[in-house]
């Protein structure tokens, strides 16, 4: 009896943390004809916004609740539900991949190949339909161009040189699965030691994905390493941030997967598929961010690579190797950055 009690503080406790976090919408209201759709995201408002209201229009009488909050946040509060033996959610939508092939491999996720796949980029070698590339989102060298008058052209200047000694931030990859898979690219790339030398010069970890660019954006840093959406959400806003890429691109394929145990499967089945589709992902390249498709115009103020450059000369990665080692990752880094 006291442990489902605890359970249940649980997941209310963390059902106010995510809910917090970037947005609910349509929360506590009567589905509309009885049809009910939610979804956890990592996903800002600025990307996720749009195209809800979108699928809404295409799908009246259907309700729809998201919450938004980092994927370690998430994937808690998904493992307090799955102890308390109800799964609330319909989709999870993150860009921490290796808590996909874990999902995966637990059976938690539908297999379920979007009726529009053939018209994707699918950046998956082992591709079963058990979760689908919604986005590549790409991350690069935020900065503040108040504060940095000629930006860094690769890498290693971050670790070196004295404008960034004390200024650059990286988000906890505990929290965000965007900073997890960003730091396993860099650490597949340049080795740990290339951390050492970002410590060694100052770089500080920062609470999210979104708090580091705006940090930036504030000029509490100099810079950071961010992501590409969240950035050009504040450069719209007027902020005086720029993002570069090194020509070692860092890119996370965001997956989006339906739950086996979803209350809602056929309602979610549309929604991936929309999601999928032209009209959403024009949404995700507006927002600044790249799509999976290639028939979307890209916005030229981005300065965003294509969806084939992403996938073409992005680090590449094996994503089930990260899976074994995340947790390996997490405390070296939270070591180091302690």
């Amino acid at each position: 009896m006291l442990k489902k009690l605890f359970v249940l503080l649980m997941i209310l406790s963390l059902t106010v943390l995510v809910g917090g976090c970037g947005g609910d919408t349509g929360q506590n209201q009567p589905a509309a004809n009885g049809k009910q759709l939610v979804i956890y995201t990592s996903m800002k408002e600025s990307l996720i916004g749009g195209i809800i209201e979108g699928f809404k229009k295409q799908n009246p009488g259907v309700n729809v609740d998201y919450q938004s909050a980092g994927a370690g946040k998430i994937m808690a509060k998904l493992e307090a539900e799955r102890q308390s033996g109800q799964l609330l959610a319909d989709i999870i939508w993150t860009s921490e991949v290796p808590d996909f092939y874990e999902m995966k491999a637990q059976g938690m996720l539908e297999q379920y190949q979007p009726s529009n796949f053939n018209e994707l980029l699918n950046p998956f070698d082992d591709y079963d339909g058990s979760f689908t590339a919604a986005r590549l989102g790409t991350l690069g060298i935020v900065i503040n161009t108040d504060k940095v008058k000629t930006a860094p052209t690769n890498w290693e200047e971050i670790a070196n040189s004295e404008t960034y000694r004390n200024s650059f931030g990286i988000a906890d990859p505990a929290l965000s699965g965007t900073a997890l898979m960003s730091v396993a690219l860099l650490e597949h790339q340049f080795g740990w030691d290339y951390f050492v030398k970002l410590r060694e010069n100052g770089a500080i970890k920062s609470k999210g994905s979104g708090r580091v660019v705006d940090d930036t954006a504030t000029g509490d840093l100099n810079a950071c390493l961010g992501v590409d959406y969240i950035t050009a959400a504040k450069i719209d806003k007027g902020s005086n941030l720029q993002m570069v890429y090194p020509k070692e691109l860092l890119m996370v394929p965001s997956p989006v997967a339906i739950f086996k145990d979803a209350p809602n499967k056929e309602v979610a089945k549309k929604f991936v598929d929309y999601l999928l589709s032209q009209e959403a992902q024009q949404m995700v390249a507006n927002a600044g961010t790249v799509p999976v498709r290639r028939d979307i115009q890209m916005p030229e103020k981005y300065n965003l690579p294509s969806p084939e450059v992403a996938i073409d000369t992005g680090i590449k990665i094996n994503y089930a190797d990260v899976m074994a080692q995340k947790e390996e990752l997490i405390q070296k880094f939270s070591e180091l950055f302690k």
